[in-house]
Parts: C-alpha cells; sequence; structure tokens
C-alpha cells in the first residue's frame, strides 16, 4: 500500500514537472523552492481552484487556476498558494503568499524584483509583517505596516495587493468555497 502511495506521488510530481503549472520556467522554479522549504516536503501536488465566473467578478482580486492553488502533500491538504504580480515604479514584481489550511498566511516572498531601487521588500523582516493575517484581517501601509524608504512604491503596490487578496479569501470564507 504504501508503494502504491509512493509510486502514485512520484508520477504526479513528474506530470507537474513536466506540464507545470502555468507560471513561467523560472517563477515555477522559485515557488516550487519556497514551498519545500516552507512545508519541509519533497514532494506536493497543486491543484486549481475552480470558481464561477460570476463570484469571481465580485472579488477583489482576481482568482484563476493559475495563480490560486491548493497544496497537497498527496494524501493531506497542507495549505493554499496564491502567486502574482504587483507594480514597482517602472516595472512589476512576482510574489507568492502561502496560507495553512486555515487560511492564514504562513509565508510570503518576492520572487522577482526588477528593478534598480525597491527591492528592500523582498526581505524577510518586512515581509513577516504579514504572517498571521487571515481573511478577516485588513492591511495598509499608512496605519499597520511599515513602509521602507527608497521602496514605497513598492510598499505600497505589495500592501494593496495583500490587502485585496485578504479580502478575497474572506469572501471565499463567507460563500464557504474555502
Amino acid at each position: 500500500m504504501q508503494g502504491v502511495k509512493t509510486f502514485l506521488m512520484l508520477i504526479v510530481t513528474i506530470s507537474f514537472l513536466l506540464v507545470g503549472f502555468g507560471l513561467p520556467k523560472n517563477v515555477e522554479k522559485k515557488v516550487r523552492k519556497e514551498l519545500e522549504k516552507t512545508f519541509q516536503i519533497d514532494g506536493f501536488t497543486l491543484v486549481p481552484l475552480e470558481l464561477s465566473d460570476s463570484l469571481n467578478a465580485e472579488l477583489p482580486k482576481q482568482l484563476t487556476s493559475q495563480n490560486f492553488l491548493r497544496i497537497s502533500d498527496g494524501s493531506e491538504h497542507l495549505g493554499y498558494l496564491f502567486v502574482d504580480k504587483a507594480l514597482s515604479k517602472t516595472a512589476e514584481f512576482d510574489y507568492l503568499i502561502v496560507f495553512d489550511t486555515e487560511l492564514k498566511i504562513v509565508h510570503s516572498k518576492v520572487l522577482i524584483y526588477r528593478e534598480e531601487y525597491g527591492g528592500e521588500i523582498g526581505s524577510k523582516r518586512w515581509l513577516k509583517q504579514f504572517i498571521g493575517k487571515t481573511g478577516g484581517d485588513r492591511v495598509d501601509y499608512e496605519s499597520n505596516i511599515d513602509g521602507i524608504a527608497g521602496a514605497t512604491i513598492s510598499v505600497r503596490s505589495m500592501t494593496m495587493a495583500i490587502d485585496e487578496l485578504l479580502q478575497t479569501i474572506g469572501i471565499l470564507q463567507e460563500n464557504q468555497v474555502l
């Protein structure tokens, strides 16, 4: 029985490695590394969350099969993953947010920052402000999230993106989708 379970996990993992889940390869590789580190596992599966178009249209942050995924180790639900882009001064940066099974943020990471200035938002010290936040919480760079000198635009952008995501999670919980 254990051998069959291990074999199935291997097949699923290889399938995801070959097919991927719709992210650019450089981003996907970083996402996988962060998930392995966050959950301290080697193999996992990512399953897209399917939402109706009408519900998704009401959400502050649009969720797709490419950016919001359920994380599983094959037998156990581990949490959820959200990957997106946010604006910096002249470009965009890629980031990820990892939720546990109770939809609390357990990890956040700036995956790729494409500007000369403002990359300080990728620091663990700044990002840890979001850990523990849930769909019932609001985050705002002027009231409860610290700013960073020289990264004002990126701080605002990341904070607003996470706030929209948290509002979206709250709505999905209210509608008993999650």
